[in-house]
């Protein structure tokens, strides 16, 4: 009999079977020496889930097994959205987006979400590549936040951003050499967009923003962890929100 948790499927037909019914699957790992079925592959293509190869101990720690058949799938404790929902949902409340940009340390993006889910955000959208998966470290980091919040995960950032702006959205980044985040006037609704931990907004995405926002520091250390400056700007945007009455 295979074995299955929340976080891990091991063997090919149970992975297979997990696909079919439309779990929410992180990435499906495959051993370097292993041949997997042409349907499990032709599924995880479909299905818009990663396929990685990775070395058969790897499989086999991941499982606590070495009956594994050289395939495990990692299994996301949350059902995904659908983007467009997160942006017609946030369109419809004049909300806010959270769009994290390639943030891959889970310890973080469970503090954002947990700040996300206090202070009302109508979704978040994180990128496929390059960016932490909500595992259970993420979970027991947001103190279970990410159960109350719409969060999609994409393939491209840039084009989620470009949709949300046709609807009549506004984009704005937080990021070094911008507007003093405590002056701006925000429109609504808002996609916010943080940047990683070591490389900030990406150059594309700063390309699209209508506003470049900065929270203005005097200390000799000049720059914050990403989940502390998403804090500050949630905050500044949630206050003013309760101010004019559109939170209460």
């Amino acid at each position: 009999m295979e074995k299955e948790n929340h976080w891990v499927i091991w063997g090919r037909n149970p992975v297979i079977e997990a696909l079919k019914a439309g779990r929410s699957l992180e990435k499906i790992l495959i051993a370097h020496d292993s041949h997997p079925p042409r349907e499990l592959l032709e599924l995880a293509n479909e299905k818009k889930v990663k396929v990685q190869k990775v070395s058969r101990q790897k499989i086999e720690e991941l499982a606590n097994t070495k009956k594994t058949q050289g395939v495990v799938a990692l299994v996301s404790p949350i059902k995904y959205y659908d983007e467009n929902e997160i942006i017609d949902k946030t369109i419809k409340e004049k909300g806010i987006m959270l769009i994290l940009d390639h943030i891959t340390d889970p310890q973080n993006v469970g503090s954002i979400l947990r700040t996300a889910e206090i202070f009302g955000v109508s979704g978040v959208i994180i990128p496929k590549e390059r960016s932490s998966p909500i595992n259970e470290v993420v979970v027991k980091a947001s103190t279970g936040a990410v159960f109350h919040l719409p969060i999609a995960k994409v393939g491209s950032l840039r084009n989620v951003i470009e949709k949300f702006k046709k609807k009549g959205g506004w984009v704005v980044a937080v990021e070094k050499g911008g507007r003093n985040i405590a002056e701006i006037d925000f429109p609504y609704p808002i996609a916010l967009v943080v940047g990683s931990e070591g490389k900030g907004v990406s150059k594309s995405i700063l390309e699209e923003a209508d506003i470049i926002a900065t929270i203005p520091m005097v200390g000799k250390i000049t720059s914050l962890n990403v989940s502390n400056a998403t804090s500050i700007a949630l905050w500044e945007l949630f206050k003013r929100r309760i101010k004019d009455g559109k939170n209460s």
